[in-house]
């Protein structure tokens, strides 16, 4: 929360500006404009989203609750409303509305996509639905596609996430299918992976720059070779707009970089753009597990490449490529997303909202250094 309008300026101003680096996949005016709604807009990917079509000349229409930025984005229409239809005006704001696609990033429960879809269904050509990778069932094997399991619910009618999130990944999926239902055939339905960059306010991907700016001894978790990926938000973004420009439909996993990425490249790509000697202890996985950091907890995005998370970064996203995604140098990924956290007002970089705290990286390093001499015993001749 900003802490006078200076503050709130000067963070929206850093904010649009980091947004509107590129275009990467798209140049110059669309040859055809469309009427574009987003359901949502003003979070993470909306403002990417909605910052990429009106560069090329796209219409758009936000329908929210003007709850998050109401300020941002002045001269584009809004809508307001709740996407639950039994709350307060619900979705009349959109009865009789006619647009040529939908972008829908803010649905999470199935009842309130069957909705909006429903209600649009006779009014649009094309519903964009933003789902995750989470919506498979297992994440055990590397590089598979859209074609692999997804997650199922025991109670498709429930509406919440779960005390660890555990229904997230089965409601993403009922969510794609309301919306296909709804839309046979002229529905996208988008899964992508972490997205970073930007905007961020989950803090995730943001610790290891922020982290690694700082200097000092840092704590690597696992082996350099340990796969990450991840999306740049404006990538994404940029990505949706061609996918509307095009009518594409059918699902895709959204994630990358375009190059296989791993921990020793991030870390090596934050060294490259803080330019800073942050010394690095790395830690197997084995040794954090048995200290309760398991992968993607308090060590955020990481994941050991082993047993029920083997494949939780090698996702498969030729399909998406093929399509027109593309990918900006990680490096301005890092170096973005880490000015943009700098710029931030203080009380809010005070309180990140992922990573190693520095009491609890401090202790862990101090735990595996204690136990180093038993390690070096135990692989002795």
């Amino acid at each position: 929360m900003c802490t006078s309008r200076r503050h709130f300026l000067q963070y929206s101003l850093s904010a649009a500006s980091l947004l509107a680096l590129g275009p990467q996949a798209l140049a110059g005016p669309a040859k055809n404009k469309k009427k574009i709604l987003v359901l949502g807009g003003t979070g993470f990917l909306g403002p990417a989203f909605v910052t990429a079509a009106q560069a090329r000349g796209h219409t758009l229409t936000l329908f929210n609750r003007g709850k998050t930025r109401p300020d941002w984005f002045p001269e584009t229409e809004k809508l307001r409303g709740d996407r639950d239809p039994k709350k307060d005006e619900g979705l009349k704001a959109l009865e009789g509305r006619k647009f040529d696609a939908v972008l829908d990033t803010s649905g999470y429960y199935p009842r309130m996509v069957q909705a909006s879809a429903e209600l649009l269904a006779p009014h649009v050509q094309q519903y964009i639905y933003i789902s995750s990778i989470s919506a498979y069932a297992s994440d055990q094997t590397p590089r598979e596609d859209e074609s692999a399991p997804t997650a199922k619910l025991a109670d498709p009618t429930v509406e919440t996430m779960g005390t660890n999130y555990e229904n997230f990944g089965g409601l993403k999926r009922l969510c794609e299918e309301a919306a296909e239902k709804a839309l046979p055939g002229r529905v996208a339905n988008i899964r992508p992976g972490y997205i970073v960059g930007p905007l961020d306010g989950s803090d995730r991907f943001t610790y290891w720059p922020v982290r690694f700016d700082k200097g000092g001894q840092m704590l690597a978790p696992g082996t350099p070779e340990d796969p990450i990926q991840v999306i740049d938000v404006r990538d994404l973004a940029e990505w949706l707009v061609k996918v509307v420009e095009d009518n594409t439909t059918g699902i895709f996993n959204a994630t990358g970089p375009e190059k296989p990425w791993n921990m020793g490249g991030v870390l090596a790509t934050c060294k490259k753009v803080t330019g800073k000697d942050t010394k690095l202890t790395w830690v197997p996985a084995e040794f954090l597990a048995k200290h309760g950091e398991s992968g993607d907890g308090s060590i955020p995005i990481w994941m050991p490449p082993t047993g029920k998370t083997a494949g939780a970064h090698l996702r498969s996203n030729a399909k998406a490529v093929k399509a027109g995604l593309k990918f900006r140098p990680t490096s301005v990924t890092v170096k973005d997303t880490l000015k943009y956290f700098k710029e931030l007002p203080e009380e809010r970089r005070n309180k990140p909202r992922a990573g190693l705290t520095p009491e609890r990286e401090a202790e862990l390093l101090a735990l595996w250094a204690k136990e180093q001499p038993e390690a070096t015993k135990k692989k002795g001749p």
